[in-house]
Parts: C-alpha cells; sequence; structure tokens
C-alpha cells in the first residue's frame, strides 16, 4: 500500500513551511537520469564544482595502533582497525579529527570490538595483518591495498579516498569476473555490476524494471569473484549513490553527499561466511511466530467487519490453510492512526477474538503520520503535542504535511522518548488482541511535491550511544522508517514481554532485520514483476533480510487468473506468503477464477504447510547464521561452475532460488513463456520433490544452432530439461537432504495428527535437522525448544543405507509419538529393514521406502539392506 490517488484538494490542504529540495547525490543519478521525485538541491551540485577536493594522495605520518594503524595525509585522517581477524574498519576524516562513533545500523558490541595485529610498515608501504588478512597502503600514493595471507588481492583502491566539502568519494578497481549483490531490494538484474543505485527511501508506487531509487537503503553488497566474498557496509545514513561501473567501466565508486566515511570489510573467503558476520555486525533476524511462515491474506482494503469475517469463513470453508488476515487503512476512523470506524467495525474486539477461535492472526497497519487534531480530543496527537514528540521545522514550527487522513504531523523516532511514546500508543491494540502490526509510508511518504519531508525538516537526536543533538532530514531520512519499526517492535515488546512480535515495515536501513520483516512494496500485476520478485528477495536475503516477500498477485491492477496461479505457486516457497490488493483491483483470494485454480493454489499452499518443520528450522539457523531462508544458488553451491562464477547470473538460471540448504526452485526465467526450458542443477543426483525419483540429467547446457559451447564457463553444469505447465512448479532436492515435514493442519495453532514425517534422499554428505518450540513465546531463551539431528549413509557397494535419527535434545515436547521415514530411490524391494538391530516392518510407496518408528525421544538407528543387482 498504497496507490497515489490524492485529489488536488488534499494535496494543497497543507504545506510545509521553508520546504528544500533534496540534495541529491553528489552526481546526477546515472541509473535513471530522467528522474525528478527529489530534485537537487541548490547546495549540491553547485557546492561540489566550488569546494575544492582533498584526497590522501600521499602518506606523511603513520601511527601503530594496537588493532591496527593511523595515517595522515596534513589534515586528512585514517583509521584502519580489526574488529577480528575477518572485519576491518576504516575511519577517515578531513580535519584531523574522526567523527562521532555511533551508528543506528552497527551493534555497540562490534563497534568496540577489537583484537591485536601484527605491523608490516616499512619505508614503502604502511601495513599490518591478522590471521586472515593484510592490509597494506602505498605511502606515495595512497591507495589501500587488501591480500589475504596467500597474496590475493581481495580489494585494491583506484584512487584514494577523496573528500570536496562535506562529500567524500571511493573508488575502487573491478576485476573483470567479479560479480556484485546486495543494497536489498533495488531492481533490475541480480547482479548489481554495470548498475548504478542512489540511497533516498522514497514511495515508489508503480515502480519499474529501471525505477531507483525505491524504498529501503541498505548500503550493504557483497563481492563474489572465484567463490571468494568480501562484505562492504558503508555506514552513512545521508544521501548516497553506488556506481557498480555503469559510469566507469572497470572502477565502483561510492559518494556522499555528507556524514561519516564509516566503511566495514567482512571478509568470507565463503560468501556464507560473509553473511555470518553482516549478522554479528548488524544483528541477525529474531525468530519469528511460527504464524508468520504461514499463508496470510490481505487486500486494501476489506471495508467491514462482515467482509473480514466472510474471508476468514471462506478460507476455512473451503479448506485453505491460512494464518493471518490484515486490516489495511479503512478499519480506521477517516484514515486516523489508532482508531476504529466503528460503522464498519461495531466489535473489533469480538471480531479479533472470533478470529483467534478460527485459527487467525489478525496485523492492523499503523501508519506513523499523526493527523493534525488540535482540540479534537485525538489522543495520539494530543499526547504527542504535549510530549514534543513531532519533527519539526528548522524555524522551529511544527512539521506538517498530507497524507491519508489529511495534514498531519510525523514522530521524531530518533529520540528514545518519542519511541516509548510511540510503543504505549498499542495499548488499546494490545487489549484487543490484535497480533502484528504493519507499518507502512514510513520513508515517509508525504503527499506533497518532494514526496516526503523536506531536507530542512529538524529531528532531535537523543539516544543512548549518540550525542544529544539537532539533524536535519538529509542525515535522518534513510533510518526513519527504520527507526519506526523499532518503536513498533519494542513497544510490543514491553505490552507482551514474553510474545515474540511481529512487525511489517516498507521502509528500512542496514540493521533494520532486527526489528521488521519487510516486503518489495506496490509492486504490478504483471509477469515482470513476478520474475522481479525472485531477484529482489535474493538480495533482500543477502542484505540481511531474511523475512521478505512481496505483494502476492501483484498490488497495482488485477493479475489474470493465470499470473495469480503461478504467483501464489511460487510465493509458496518464499518467507512471506501474503496475497494483497489495491483498492479497485480485482479479487486475488484464492479463490478467484473458479474452482480449477483455486484447487492448483491450495496444493501449493497445502505443500507450504506440510514443509513448516523444514521453513521454521530454517529461520531457527538464520538467527544464528545469518543465512536467509531464500538464497541463491551461489551461497549453497560456490564450486557449481567450472570457473566458480555465479550461476544465478547465467540467463537461464534468473528463475532459479534455493529454500534453505535443501530445496531447489526451478521457475522457468520468464514464467509467462510456454516454451521448454532447461533449469540449471549447481550438482548431480538431484531429486524430484514431488515424485522422489531422481531427475534424468544432461551435462551439456542449452544452446542455439551454431553456438558453440563455453568450455571455460558452463559446459559441464548438469541441467534438467523442463515443459512449463500452469499446475506445477519443478522443485528440486538436494541428494543428501532429509526433510522434516508434517501432516497437513490448516493453521500453525493446529496440533498435527499422524506422524512426523522425514523423507530422506540418499546422497553425500547427507544429514538434516529439526527445530520445534511453541512457535510464540521466548521460552525457547530458558531452553524449552526440541532439536534433533539427522544423518544417513549409502554403504560400500551400495549394499545397505544406514540413518541416524537423533535424540531430542531440550524441554520442549514433540508433537508426535511416530516418525515416518520415507527413503528415495528404491526400484526394488529392499531385503530386510531394522531398527538398532532388530528387523521391523515396511512399506513401498512408489520408489521409497516407508518405515513407520516409535519416537521414544532417544533416538535410534535404521539400516535398509538392499537386494544384491
Amino acid at each position: 500500500m498504497h496507490g497515489r490517488r490524492v485529489t488536488a484538494n488534499l494535496l494543497l490542504a497543507v504545506l510545509a513551511v521553508g520546504v528544500v529540495p533534496f540534495a541529491a547525490c553528489a552526481q546526477a543519478n546515472p541509473a535513471n537520469p530522467s528522474a525528478t521525485a527529489n530534485p537537487t538541491s541548490e547546495n549540491s551540485t553547485t557546492a561540489l564544482g566550488a569546494a575544492p577536493i582533498a584526497s590522501f594522495s600521499q602518506i606523511t605520518a603513520v601511527t601503530p595502533l594496537s588493532n591496527g594503524i593511523e595515517l595522515r595525509d596534513g589534515p586528512l585522517l585514517l583509521h584502519i582497525t580489526a574488529l577480528r581477524d575477518d572485519v576491518l574498519r576504516i575511519r577517515a576524516s578531513r580535519n584531523g579529527i574522526l567523527p562521532e562513533d555511533a551508528s543506528w545500523a552497527v551493534l555497540p558490541q562490534a563497534r568496540i570490538s577489537a583484537i591485536a595485529v601484527i605491523q608490516d610498515s616499512d619505508a614503502r608501504v604502511a601495513g599490518f595483518h591478522t590471521t586472515s588478512l593484510r592490509v597494506t597502503v602505498d605511502r606515495a600514493t595512497g591507495l589501500l591495498r587488501l591480500l589475504d595471507l596467500a597474496g590475493n588481492v581481495l580489494q585494491q583502491e583506484a584512487e584514494p579516498l577523496q573528500f570536496q566539502g562535506d562529500r567524500f568519494r571511493i573508488a575502487d578497481t573491478m576485476p573483470a569476473d567479479e560479480h556484485y549483490f546486495g543494497l536489498g531490494d533495488k531492481t533490475g538484474a541480480f547482479d548489481r555490476r554495470g548498475e548504478a543505485f542512489r540511497m533516498w527511501n522514497t514511495d515508489a508506487y508503480g515502480w519499474q524494471e529501471s525505477t531507483d531509487p525505491l524504498y529501503k537503503s541498505i548500503p550493504f553488497y557483497l563481492t563474489y569473484r572465484a567463490a571468494t566474498s568480501l562484505g562492504i557496509l558503508i555506514d552513512n545514513t545521508f544521501p548516497c549513490s553506488f556506481d557498480f561501473g555503469k559510469t566507469l567501466g572497470d572502477t565502483f565508486q561510492y559518494r556522499a553527499d555528507g556524514g561519516p566515511a564509516d566503511i566495514y570489510i567482512l571478509y568470507g573467503p565463503s560468501a556464507k561466511q560473509v553473511l555470518a558476520s553482516y549478522a554479528w555486525l548488524t544483528g541477525p533476524t529474531p525468530l519469528p511466530p511460527l504464524w508468520v511462515l504461514g499463508f496470510q491474506q490481505s487486500r486494501y482494503s476489506y471495508m467491514s467487519q462482515q467482509a473480514v469475517l466472510q474471508v476468514a469463513d471462506r478460507l476455512r470453508q473451503d479448506r485453505i490453510p491460512a494464518d493471518a488476515i490484515y486490516l489495511d487503512i479503512d478499519y480506521q476512523d477517516k484514515n486516523r492512526p489508532f482508531t476504529v470506524n466503528t460503522t464498519a467495525f461495531p466489535d473489533m474486539a469480538g471480531m479479533v477474538a472470533k478470529l483467534h477461535q478460527e485459527g487467525f492472526h489478525v496485523v492492523a497497519i499503523t501508519d506513523l503520520h499523526i493527523p493534525y487534531l488540535s482540540g479534537q480530543n485525538y489522543a495520539p496527537f494530543d499526547s504527542g503535542m504535549a510530549g514534543n514528540q513531532f519533527v519539526r521545522n528548522a524555524d522551529g514550527s511544527l512539521f506538517v504535511g498530507p497524507v491519508w487522513p489529511g495534514p498531519s504531523v510525523f514522530p521524531d523516532f530518533t529520540q528514545q522518548q518519542t519511541r516509548e511514546w510511540w510503543g504505549k500508543l498499542y495499548k488499546r491494540f494490545d487489549r484487543i488482541g490484535i497480533d502484528g502490526f504493519w507499518n507502512d509510508m514510513n520513508e515517509p511518504s508525504v503527499f506533497n511535491s518532494l514526496k516526503t519531508m523536506p531536507d530542512s525538516a529538524v529531528d532531535r537526536i537523543n539516544e543512548p550511544g549518540f550525542v544529544s543533538r539537532l539533524a536535519n532530514q538529509r542525515e535522518i531520512h534513510n533510518v526513519y522508517g527504520m527507526e519506526n519499526s523499532r518503536a513498533t517492535f519494542d513497544g510490543q515488546l514491553v505490552l507482551r514481554p514474553d510474545v515474540r512480535p511481529f512487525v511489517l515495515t516498507r521502509a528500512s536501513y542496514a540493521g533494520g532485520q532486527r526489528y521488521a520483516a519487510t516486503w518489495t512494496g506496490d509492486d504490478s500485476a504483471t509477469w515482470n514483476h513476478l520474475r522481479l520478485t525472485t531477484l529482489m528477495l535474493k538480495n533482500l536475503g543477502l542484505s540481511g533480510f531474511s523475512l521478505a516477500g512481496a505483494d502476492v498477485g501483484g498490488y497495482a491492477g488485477t493479475p489474470s487468473a493465470e499470473l495469480l496461479t503461478k504467483w501464489i505457486e511460487v510465493s509458496a516457497f518464499q518467507p512471506i506468503d501474503r496475497d494483497h490488493a489495491e483498492k479497485g483491483s480485482g479479487p486475488h483470494e484464492p479463490w478467484a477464477n473458479g474452482p480449477t485454480h483455486e484447487a492448483i493454489r491450495r496444493h501449493f499452499i497445502d505443500t507450504r504447510y506440510e514443509l513448516l518443520p523444514y521453513l521454521y528450522t530454517v529461520m531457527e539457523d538464520n538467527t544464528r547464521t545469518g543465512l536467509p531462508l531464500l538464497r541463491p544458488l551461489f551461497l549453497e553451491f560456490p564450486d557449481a561452475a567450472p570457473d566458480h562464477h555465479p550461476i544465478d547470473v547465467d540467463p537461464d538460471a534468473g528463475g532459479e532460488f534455493m529454500v534453505g540448504p535443501d530445496l531447489l526452485i526451478a521457475a522457468p526465467p520468464f514464467l509467462d513463456k510456454a516454451n521448454d526450458y532447461d533449469a540449471k542443477l549447481p550438482s548431480s543426483g538431484w531429486y524430484d520433490f514431488w515424485t522422489g525419483d531422481q531427475v534424468e540429467e544432461s551435462h551439456v547446457p542449452p544452446r542455439t544452432a551454431g553456438q558453440q559451447p563455453d568450455t571455460a564457463k558452463d559446459t559441464f553444469v548438469p541441467t534438467v530439461h523442463l515443459h512449463p505447465e500452469l499446475a506445477s512448479l519443478p522443485v528440486f532436492v538436494r541428494p543428501g537432504a532429509i526433510l522434516p515435514m508434517e501432516t497437513l493442519v490448516q493453521h500453525t495453532d493446529q496440533r498435527p495428527e499422524g506422524p512426523l514425517r522425514l523423507r530422506v534422499f540418499p546422497g553425500p554428505h547427507c544429514t538434516g535437522e529439526l527445530y520445534q518450540d511453541d512457535g510464540t513465546s521466548f521460552a525457547y531463551k530458558r531452553g524449552s525448544f526440541l532439536r534433533m539431528t539427522f544423518s544417513c549413509e549409502v554403504r560400500e557397494n551400495h549394499s545397505s543405507i544406514a540413518i541416524h535419527i537423533g535424540k531430542h535434545e531440550g524441554s520442549y515436547s514433540a508433537w508426535w509419538r511416530q516418525i515416518a521415514v520415507e527413503v528415495a530411490g528404491f526400484f526394488k524391494r529392499p531385503l530386510a529393514v531394522t531398527v538398532d538391530g532388530r528387523t521391523t516392518s515396511f512399506d513401498m510407496v512408489n520408489h521409497s521406502v516407508r518405515i513407520l518408528l516409535t519416537d521414544d525421544g532417544y533416538g535410534m538407528d535404521v539400516v535398509i539392506s538392499e537386494p544384491v543387482p
């Protein structure tokens, strides 16, 4: 939400005093030169042209530090320090004094971390090394290089860091075979190489493939070259740009329009290690409530209590599993946050209670704009004014801007006291029983010519770890949405200390994953937007946001029946599965377009629910490792291609993604095409998830007539030939995977009936894991969880398969009493099956051996003896 259907009267209702246009990055936006949403301020390019350039052209003084070095070039100051053996921090200043050491993104304990280093400075270079990395700075040129201890160059400056007035620029060389990922949900190709992007959180209704900027500013990217990765976080909230060789083909350029030069470099060498370090630096996604992984139904808007209950009843009546229903702004009185339209929703508490009885959770939107209603007994405005909680203009007056409720004021979330005040506004909704909250429009979006607050609007930073001071929107704008979601998250913890919060935010910054899930904003009901969703969610996962999704079916417009069906199929394997649509569009609910489409859609939602034990286990792992639920193939298979390039960037793999370590979704590159296609597999031996059979693969990639194979790149990458069909989606399972699954439920509060299913797909490094807890509270932090590990081994000459089922760890009780072990890949009936040495009975189901075991919690060993060939 929401489309920008604003009347002229609303646009003219109120404009802020002293509006100053947006101060753009240090150069015109190369990604979208025609963009006019945020015009350049009068102080930007003119000042840039006039200010002298100061760069580290030579090193005049070197001071060893216990954890790094200090370098000077006249008044220019550079600190390079090691937080860990594999994590460096670079800070620079043009006036000899480092700026305030504070961050909205980086955790305090990470910023103050330090290790001892070994100094390497001599007459030619200044530098040091850790047990993983070597830093050298050429004294004569000021150029910095980063190497591993084998001497391989990991990063090299093309030009020294330079300042020009308050702005600064970074320029690094770009090796021809290096790839770049991250920056959140920017549009375009998965690989950022050859593109440029701006950071300025923007309400981008109607965005398309070339639109930039979008809703989030996540200044973190990951480099990938021959399976070696670095992560780069440039922790600067000011407007800035990232240019991955679009302007200069072999040079990466970063330009900031102000703020600190504060850079973190995270070394892998694997991409997995980089993501783990990024989670250490900025914090992982907290474990969500289990219901968040269920199917979620939304619309702008279900206009009445009756309409909401009808949708819920239809979901249950048609046996379409679902866990959440969303309330968009029309449940409110005149679009005023924290109110209820009692005419359309006469018994909100009763409605929520009824939905709870039926196994639904309720998520209500709470936009951050507070309508300017002086003297009208509107508590959020009155209490906010009494506590001085709102953003002001440069002259001290309130900033007032038009949004959905009309003239509105905006909380100053850079104040701890304001976030605490905001959290208390949820008391009424907490008593009603609403389960989660949706922070939309928090770029912030304003219905004026700027589409947001002016640069000159003043925030008051009053935050632990920061110096208390005034700051304008040029500095705060990009973190505003994140601090809004932080206030909501923390407010829920105060109101319900032992209930995991759920917050969905549209705008955010690096580290925002600590507080909220997100989505890709107001997408459109087109096949291209379905295709882009996969690319955007991959990059969000590589930017810290594991809990992310899109508006299923496309928010803007009415999807065709085929598009909605295919979108529901794909989204069943994405982290947040929320069906949402704008006002005026056609029906998006799963039963839209008739029973044939509904049956297909239900089948995929059913599959998602059967996979919940696996999905939840991967999410729990994410809280410890930073590895996203939806991930690119190269994260799991860095050696898939002979030259170690990431196979995800190949055009014929554009629709593919991994779900956790074991599932590969092989959607076609263009989902509206009926053409056959060849999906790439990152290794051999994969199984078809639906049938359990191993797939027939080819080791010669597809190519057009007369085209020669590229033997250096991907000639020997396995492929599987596929024919797209509306009712199917290719899903493959890694050889060596053990998938925990459950019997179908209609919602996550329903106890599954029957046994836990363990689907075993024999192969190398055969392992699996299961994590369970109550799905709601923080009792798991006190030991109330259940964890099990599994393994299998194909013994010599394929004479037998040994499966180990680990004991229960933790104090949480399993919902099952039996485990159904299903081992794929049997075309003949085994000779025998033993459990802890005792022969037991078994069944053959298609080409799988099925063994039903009683689970006493102590673990067991199963051996399947195969027939002699």
